[in-house]
């Protein structure tokens, strides 16, 4: 593995640990400008095809729907709609007719690249925030902390990270080792063995967070979290991989050197954010023992 891979890897480790860490504004306008670059990463691949998206409209209603996710979740449901309806007027009183690929690409940069991915300011803003910095940032009443004080969104979308990093490093891990059967010829590359222990790989992880958490019914919460997450992240890759296809490219950039663009190193989190906050939210509280 180059060294630039496992340089940028890491330092990329390092960012995204201290914005979940802070939390706060720090981690929801962190989050904007990782939005912001892997929208223009969308809107090239798109615009490779020759399709023009309303991009710099759709760039802006997904900010505010990022940070409304901050401030009012359900009012950032509310504001999706309103957005694409925005969008769709834009598209229809330019001087060169849209075409239906138009509004299409423009409605996927927003739902895609904008709205899915703000579900991880709602997930990282779950609980208490414990000692407050400026711009709402989280530090811990003890150093070091406490396990059992940190706050639960905190803790969640630490073991929704280390779900995702598990089933990367184990699928490339197997896929390298004993990677034979083509998984998919969206990504030629990617083998059924690598797939299979991606997901053991985030099953582990889940089982071993649930027992931690004392989530009601841990062996079966935390596996079903565990597979939840390693399908989600493996068909964010392979969506990814499937409009990189269709726009003839290898990587959707060239920002992270050894990794290639926005989109190449966060396209397993695209799907997987509003899945955790659901679970968590909606599933966990309505099993027995909870």
């Amino acid at each position: 593995m180059p060294w630039s891979r496992i340089i940028s890897g890491l330092v990329a480790i390092v960012v995204a640990l201290t914005m979940i860490g802070l939390g706060g504004w720090y981690f929801t306008l962190g989050f904007g400008v990782i939005i912001l670059l892997g929208q223009l990463e969308i809107f090239a691949l798109v615009k490779a095809k020759g399709i023009l998206p309303a991009t710099k409209t759709t760039l802006v209603v997904s900010q505010l729907v990022l940070i409304t996710a901050h401030l009012s979740p359900t009012l950032a449901d509310a504001l999706l709609p309103i957005s694409g309806t925005f969008i769709c007027f834009y598209l229809l009183f330019q001087p060169q007719v849209a075409t239906i690929a138009d509004v299409a690409a423009s409605i996927l940069g927003l739902f895609y690249g904008g709205y899915l991915p703000s579900f991880w300011v709602r997930l990282r803003d779950l609980g208490d925030a414990g000692v407050a910095l400026p711009l709402g940032g989280y530090w811990p009443e003890t150093w070091p902390p406490a396990l059992e004080a940190l706050p639960y969104g905190l803790v969640v979308t630490l073991l929704a990270f280390a779900c995702i990093w598990a089933a990367d490093i184990g699928a490339y891990t197997a896929g390298k080792i004993i990677g034979r059967t083509p998984l998919s010829n969206i990504s030629p590359k990617k083998t059924v063995e690598g797939a299979a222990f991606g997901m053991l790989g985030s099953m582990v992880v889940a089982l071993v967070g649930s027992y931690w958490l004392q989530w009601p019914l841990w062996p079966a919460t935390g596996a079903a979290l565990g597979l939840m997450v390693g399908t989600s992240s493996l068909l964010g890759d392979l969506t990814e991989s499937l409009m990189k296809r269709d726009a003839g490219v290898k990587d959707s950039g060239a920002l992270i050197p050894g990794h290639g663009g926005i989109l190449d190193r966060t396209d397993s989190y695209v799907f997987t954010g509003a899945l955790v906050y659901f679970f968590v939210t909606l599933l966990l509280p309505r099993l027995p023992g909870a």
